[in-house]
């Protein structure tokens, strides 16, 4: 870093230490840029912290507990009284330091390239100026805003007794009666995870089915095999007020005058909002739209000169970890890599929900295809009892469809519910980015007995 006038000069000020900020910090650093990565709080953002990395810790820790369930059908022996048990206080420990590994690591990387990281809050205070919280300047002629996005309460009364995703990853044991407020895919993780941890879950969604972005064909199997868990879908149902009740549980008053009551806890999964609040946006000209989203054209400019955004603030594309990663390090090769073009490819990219089982999916759905390509579109499917499903005689079901466009049948959308989805799909990705049609798929042969067979016989 070097002093201009009574600033600090970088080449690059990054607002946010989450997953896109890091990315922009880590891969400036390599085309030998001076960086400033402001963040106050831990590093990873809402990823590691609250968000992908916990979450995904308690899934593992959820599945296994299904599993336990498969073994004693199996001829396992379980404890003489049935009983499984989960040390939640003892499991947190490991997934806390799990956690504190990818803190030390990125401290490490940060500070092998040279990136000053400054443990505190950050605003624009003009073009190419950056104020931190006290007062001191900055100057760059490239900031990057990722500074995330936050759980959304809504707006009704008694709102205030329940709590969000944030706050279940301080839980330590599952309540034993939980509602949640909302049917994405927050909600129906966090619904898979309680239940298989010992809570008795009811997903209270406003809508007439969960998981509005997924095929729903494979939403209805999902539905089904939740309610062969346990979990009460309450569906086209409304929260309309939250109330305590003597005693001290929660109860959720509807819109249609129904009571839910007896909750220990009442977890809203409605949308998250963008970090965008106190960023100084006015002072170069930025403005939010009603959502708080920051407008970006292609290649994560804002209209303010210099200045660019990624991730979750930006509202352009899926809001998922590897998108703000992928769009920051474009970004970078753009600004600073000699790469002119380099930017974001919105399409064809892969998701998964961590449901029980995980529902993963890349392309279009059914809907999307015949809307864009009319009647010439060809759909395939097949639902099947996994293998462990059938020796454990468990109704839980998987179903994959293919969604094929043309003559050739070129895939343009594969949809997986089922053990191990999430996993399947990663390499299918690259074979429909790369335009494999439904002939390559055949053309390749199955590996058996596996789910992922199923993918390459569907016809």
């Amino acid at each position: 870093m070097t002093a201009a006038g009574d600033a600090l000069a970088f080449d690059l000020i990054v607002l946010g230490g989450g997953s896109g900020g890091l990315a922009a910090a880590f891969r400036a650093a390599e085309h030998g840029q001076r960086v400033a990565l402001l963040e106050p709080s831990e590093l990873g953002g809402t990823c590691v912290n609250v968000g992908c990395v916990p979450k995904k810790a308690m899934w593992l820790a959820a599945d296994l507990g299904l599993r336990i369930g498969h073994a004693a059908r199996l001829g396992f022996a379980l404890p003489a009284d049935g009983r499984r048990t989960f040390d939640w206080p003892a499991f947190l420990t490991d997934r806390q330091r799990y956690i504190h590994n990818i803190h030390a690591s990125y401290r490490w990387r940060l500070d092998r390239d040279g990136v000053a990281l400054l443990p505190t809050r950050g605003r624009l205070a003009g073009q190419g100026t950056v104020e931190t919280a006290d007062g001191a300047l900055l100057r760059a002629p490239h900031i990057v805003l990722a500074t995330g996005s936050r759980p959304i309460v809504p707006d009704i009364p008694g709102a205030p007794l329940g709590v969000v995703s944030d706050d279940f990853f301080g839980w330590t044991q599952a309540p034993s009666r939980v509602a949640i407020v909302g049917g994405g895919y927050v909600a129906v993780e966090l619904a898979g995870v309680l239940q298989a941890l010992g809570s008795q879950v009811d997903l209270v969604v406003r809508d007439g089915r969960l998981l509005r972005q997924a095929e729903p064909e494979l939403v209805a199997q999902l539905q089904d095999n939740y309610r062969q868990q346990g979990v009460e879908l309450r569906l086209g149902v409304a929260s309309r007020a939250l109330h305590r009740q003597p005693g001290g549980r929660i109860a959720i008053e509807t819109d249609g005058d129904e009571r839910l009551d007896g909750y220990d806890e009442v977890l809203f999964a409605t949308g998250r909002r963008p970090n965008t609040d106190d960023l100084g946006l006015d002072r170069v000209g930025i403005v939010p739209d009603p959502k708080g989203h920051l407008p970006v054209d292609a290649f994560q400019d804002t209209p303010a000169p210099g200045v660019h955004a990624v991730g979750d603030i930006c509202g352009c594309g899926p809001a998922l970890t590897p998108v703000a990663i992928a769009a920051a390090r474009r970004l970078c090769d753009r600004l600073f890599g000699g790469r002119p073009e380099a930017r974001l490819d919105p399409d064809n990219v892969p998701s998964a929900i961590f449901s029980h089982p995980p529902l993963a999916m890349v392309g279009l759905t059914e809907a999307q295809a015949r809307e864009r390509h009319g009647d010439d579109v060809h759909v395939y499917t097949s639902r099947f009892r996994p293998m462990i499903e059938a020796l454990a005689d468990t109704p839980q079901c998987s179903l994959f469809k293919l969604v094929c466009i043309g003559e050739s049948r070129r895939v343009v959308g594969l949809h997986l519910l089922g053990d191990a989805a999430d996993e399947i799909l990663q390499g299918f990705a690259v074979a429909l980015k790369m335009g494999a049609t439904l002939d390559d798929f055949h053309d390749t042969i199955a590996i058996h007995p596996t789910s992922a067979e199923e993918v390459v016989l569907m016809r």
